[in-house]
């Protein structure tokens, strides 16, 4: 009997630590919330009491804080009297698309702004404007128009860190005092607007690439064509040097031959024959032996 009064005690102990420990502490924490005994701050990011119009408490350090230690009783208040702002000072980051510009030569431009900003007063940010971002975002839009319109295409197209310090500079003045800092603000793209003049671009470029390659092409035409030039006045100047070199050798050759009568004889025969056997009119009268030239003649056969 002891044994078992000894579990059912036991069990009984555990369920009560099982309700205390997940319902109960759960609902003690939330309304410990709830009045004010203690706040959670996360990094980088800031918790501000308003109670009847005044600013009681700023907490900006991470971490779990007591706000009866900041405010007294007047913590407990605040849940039913005031106000609590949590505000985010991590840095955020923006891109406007397209803001429209023109440049000094009247072509409409658009401009892609990138800037990032981060929250550096928090009073200032939640009581000195009622949509601080979206401020800040038409500043940064109304700056970029008014310090980049009227630049020559040229300079709005490749000086882009010179516009992006303007915009930037233009812009910090005027988001400090609605507790935001600027950070870097960058120019990203630049394009045109108008379909018509981007038509007219496209087809002027195709036109140069089209001048581009028949001039490439015509270039090794030429090229080509003198490298042919200069093969064949080469060529041409070897061959004469060879028809004048040929007549002496073939001179010499004979000189040779000539100082034997019998050889030059053989030759000239050789070569008298050769010349009559390659001519095309040739014709070979054959006639028998003893028979007078001019009898023969009527019945020789060819």
């Amino acid at each position: 009997m002891n044994a078992d009064l000894a579990v059912n005690e036991g069990l009984i102990a555990l369920g009560v630590s099982f309700v205390l420990c997940f319902l109960l502490v759960p609902v003690f924490l939330g309304l410990a919330r709830v009045v004010g005994i203690y706040v959670v701050v996360r990094e980088r990011h800031c918790v501000v009491f308003e109670l009847f119009g005044k600013v009681r408490s700023v907490l900006v350090e991470p971490g779990l804080h007591c706000p009866w230690l900041a405010m007294g009783p007047f913590a407990m208040l605040v849940p039913f009297f005031g106000k609590k702002f949590t505000i985010d000072l991590r840095l955020d980051q923006t891109y406007l698309r397209s803001l429209p510009v023109n440049s000094e030569e009247g072509a409409p431009m658009g401009i892609g702004v990138w800037c990032e900003m981060f929250v550096s007063d928090p009073l200032s940010y939640i009581y000195k404007n009622t949509d601080p971002t979206g401020s800040l975002r038409a500043n940064v839009s109304n700056a970029a128009v008014r310090c980049l319109s009227n630049m020559k295409l040229g300079e709005m197209l490749e000086n882009r860190h010179t516009m992006s310090a303007a915009v930037r500079q233009e812009v910090s003045a005027k988001s400090q005092d609605w507790g935001y800092m600027v950070g870097s603000i960058y120019v990203r793209k630049v394009h045109f607007r108008d379909r018509g003049m981007i038509q007219q671009i496209e087809q002027k470029v195709v036109n140069r690439l089209r001048q581009v390659t028949a001039a490439i092409q015509q270039d090794g035409s030429n090229r080509v064509n003198v490298i042919h030039s200069t093969a064949e006045r080469q060529a041409a100047v070897e061959f004469a040097k060879a028809a004048a070199t040929r007549p002496l050798i073939v001179g010499k050759a004979l000189s040779d031959i000539a100082q034997n009568a019998l050889i030059a004889d053989a030759l000239f025969v050789v070569l008298e024959t050769q010349n009559m056997l390659q001519s095309p009119d040739l014709t070979v009268s054959v006639l028998p032996h003893g028979t007078p030239m001019i009898a023969g003649l009527g019945g020789a056969g060819r």
